[in-house]
């Protein structure tokens, strides 16, 4: 009620289906799982207990992060109008400025009264100067608002302003601004170094050393590992100035489709099945980022509309059915592929089985 109150619109009425909406939170489950850097970092600790441990924190951190922040979001935008709505523009708080020199925020003053008007996105004035509510995004679209001066809004600013002036809206002092800055940037370069050594082995050593050319030496497996770096590091630094969308929470969640559609059925596949072949493995991640990568790059990219979704689902969700593509494919060349040694058979099984759990014991 909160929410509708505000003016903005309600939070499980949103523009998405049921099934776009299952299929991203689906995406994002898998891709989190499938993640190649999260992987990693289980390769650090000593035993299976402690592996365990570890994932039940990190989902209870996971869960502390996800149920708090739609509140977080929710009080966020209270604390935007109490602190803008209505106040003259000379009296506005300094974020406002700063915010608006790296034109995160924008404010029109649309009536020239130099008083900042902000009463949420449905808002708007009828034919006889009233303020009245839309009932929703869709329904205010369709209302001929062409003259400027019937939306009362005067402010403009991206949902990701939410998150980076919050702490300043909220008045929380400059030091503990910069230890909330410097976690962020510790998360982010643990995640960029994690994803930087993945990709560095992953074609130095797995696809060089192991495929390609056995016979390269150390050295040069070290150089293929630096190329790899070099690389990875050009495309991030390109996205990361050329985002695929002005909103990071979408442009995230096409990393994390890619992931589910990549890495997360050859790991379900690898671990519980001790016949899948690598042929099966290849075939099925090819194809499930091809098609996952190739939706993503047409809709986004290359002007596709939204009429033209498969089954509805849209770009961020499409890692779901990448995903399914990938098992199918995995299964049915699996299926016409040589089994794997005896040994890669004997050390899946012996994953399902933690070191020290002793004999089974028939009661």
């Amino acid at each position: 009620h909160l929410h509708q109150a505000l003016a903005f619109a309600q939070s499980t009425g949103g523009s998405l289906s049921m099934v776009d909406m299952f299929c991203i939170t689906t995406a994002l489950m898998c891709g989190t799982a499938g993640l190649p850097h999260v992987i990693v970092r289980f390769f650090t600790v000593k035993n299976v207990q402690a592996v365990r441990k570890s994932a039940c924190w990190t989902l209870g951190f996971i869960a502390v992060i996800y149920l708090t922040a739609p509140t977080i979001g929710a009080f966020s935008r209270v604390n935007l109008i109490n602190e803008l709505h209505g106040t003259r523009y000379e009296d506005a708080p300094e974020w406002l400025a700063q915010f608006e020199k790296t034109k995160q925020i924008t404010f029109n003053d649309k009536n020239d009264d130099d008083i900042i008007q902000y009463t949420g996105p449905l808002a708007y004035r009828t034919s006889d100067g009233k303020l009245a509510i839309a009932d929703s995004s869709a329904a205010k679209a369709a209302m001929d608002l062409s003259d400027n001066a019937s939306d009362p809004n005067e402010l403009e600013f991206g949902a990701d302003i939410m998150v980076m002036a919050n702490p300043y809206m909220a008045d929380v002092p400059p030091w503990a601004i910069a230890l909330l800055m410097a976690g962020c940037i510790a998360a982010a370069l643990s995640t960029a170094a994690g994803l930087l050594l993945v990709l560095s082995t992953s074609l130095s050593h797995d696809l060089m050393k192991k495929i390609i050319n056995p016979d390269i030496t150390d050295q040069q497996e070290v150089m293929w590992a630096r190329v790899a770096s070099f690389g990875s590091l050009v495309v991030a630094a390109y996205f990361g100035i050329n985002p695929p969308s002005a909103f990071i929470a979408k442009t995230v969640a096409f990393a994390f489709g890619l992931a589910a559609s990549s890495f997360f059925p050859t790991l379900l596949l690898g671990i519980f099945s001790k016949k899948m072949s690598r042929e099966g493995a290849i075939a099925g991640m090819v194809c499930g980022i091809g098609f996952t990568f190739g939706y993503i790059v047409y809709f986004q990219f290359l002007g596709g509309d939204a009429s033209e979704y498969l089954l509805g689902i849209s770009p961020e969700g499409i890692g779901t059915l990448g995903m399914l593509v990938n098992f199918a494919v995995a299964l049915v060349v699996n299926s016409f592929s040589p089994e794997p040694p005896a040994e890669v058979q004997a050390m899946v099984e012996q994953i399902h089985i933690p070191s020290g759990a002793g004999e089974a014991v028939d009661h």
